[in-house]
């Protein structure tokens, strides 16, 4: 048994060595040879996030978010992404305050029609 867990840890190491497109290939052999073996290779592949789908798929996005290990890319990196978010921040509140300046445009408007309104019709001298 222990041969065939070698030979099955090897033969992913390979199709790993050759990307995605050597799993799909194995996996449509797999369907051609004995369809159940096809089945087995899709469903490893789905299960270990090969697919590139499923929880998986996030795992290995926070892993590379992680430090590099370049600690002047490291610097500059969290400096950049500092920036960008007080950036995002000042924009918000530009937006906030651009929103809040259409509103009062918009109510000082409705004020000054009602006001006009209730004042009566307008008369003119003839």
């Amino acid at each position: 048994m222990t041969r065939i867990g070698e030979w099955l840890r090897k033969a992913e190491a390979k199709l790993d060595e050759y990307g995605m497109g050597a799993w799909i290939a194995a996996m449509v052999l797999g369907f051609i040879l004995i369809w159940p073996l096809g089945l087995f290779i899709l469903g490893y592949m789905l299960w270990s996030g090969r697919m590139g789908c499923g929880k998986h798929r996030w795992r290995r996005r926070a892993h590379h978010a992680g430090e590099t290990g370049n600690t002047a890319f490291d610097e500059y990196r969290e400096t950049t992404l500092r920036r960008l978010e007080e950036e995002r921040e000042a924009f918000a509140e530009f937006l906030g305050k651009l929103r809040a300046a259409k509103d009062k445009a918009e109510f000082d408007q409705f004020m000054a029609d009602r006001r006009r309104r209730e004042s009566g019709p307008d008369v003119q001298p003839a």
